[in-house]
């Protein structure tokens, strides 16, 4: 798909692989709108870009209304960036009893039932454009290596993920008769807000543990990812790591 002058959306686009991508779309001629549940996060990218923001809870089925109000000003998107996501610790059972139910069900509400929702949404508005090309739109979902391998504490974080990855090919065989992909990328340790909050040994000693390049991705690479992914029509139904060979550990 040819990005310029395309309407895009990008959730959790107030920070980190989110920002990253909104700007990476932006920078290639994009109509971006910023939606994160920090609304004066995705303002202040949105005013950086020339996009527009607003406030969106990926898991309220209401967010079709947010979809609608960013058409008015946009057009409707072609192209949907999932990056909304949450990633509290919390093991099956730890010192205190078993995880509670609502910790678990709410990573699950905004990383996995947040992804499809937003991904049914923007589809179902999608499928009426015009062709632009071969396709009409293309969604990117944000997944994990924790997909494959969690690791110790992290068993809602990767159960949600694991959850976008098993959707990714039958989302995309469902829309394929719409001419709209659906990929996901599942990064491994990338620069993100929450790792900055952690020392610089920390953070060097996570980077240690990629085999290549060894340091945390950046989310500029990230977004170069979502960028080519949209731009290459080929690419359709498939989860691509994007880790430098890293294999989680248990801990």
């Amino acid at each position: 798909m040819d990005i310029q002058g395309v309407a895009a959306l990008v959730t959790g686009g107030g920070s980190g692989l989110g920002a990253a991508t909104a700007r990476a779309l932006a920078a290639k001629g994009a109509r971006v709108t910023v939606l994160d549940i920090n609304l004066e996060a995705a303002e202040k990218v949105a005013e950086e870009i020339g996009g527009i923001a607003f406030k969106c809870d990926v898991s309220d089925e209401a967010a079709g209304e947010v979809l609608d109000q960013a058409a008015a000003s946009h057009g409707h998107a072609r192209i949907l960036v999932n990056c909304a996501g949450i990633g509290p610790a919390g093991k099956t059972v730890g010192k205190d009893g078993p995880l509670p139910l609502s910790e678990y069900r709410r990573v699950i509400e905004v990383n996995l039932i947040g992804s499809f929702n937003m991904l049914r949404l923007a589809a179902a508005r999608m499928g009426g454009l015009e062709l632009a090309g071969e396709e009409r739109g293309v969604i990117v979902n944000t997944a994990s290596v924790a997909a494959f391998e969690g690791q110790i504490g992290q068993v809602a974080y990767a159960s949600s993920k694991g959850g976008i990855v098993g959707m990714t090919l039958p989302a995309a065989r469902d829309l394929s008769r719409s001419a709209i992909r659906v990929n996901t990328v599942a990064p491994g340790i990338f620069l993100t807000p929450l790792l900055m909050t952690v020392s610089e040994e920390y953070r060097q000693s996570l980077g240690a543990q990629v085999p290549f390049p060894s340091r945390l991705g950046e989310p500029r690479e990230f977004a170069a990812l979502v960028v080519h992914i949209v731009e290459n029509t080929m690419i359709n139904g498939e989860t691509i790591r994007l880790d430098g060979a890293i294999r989680m550990g248990p801990k």
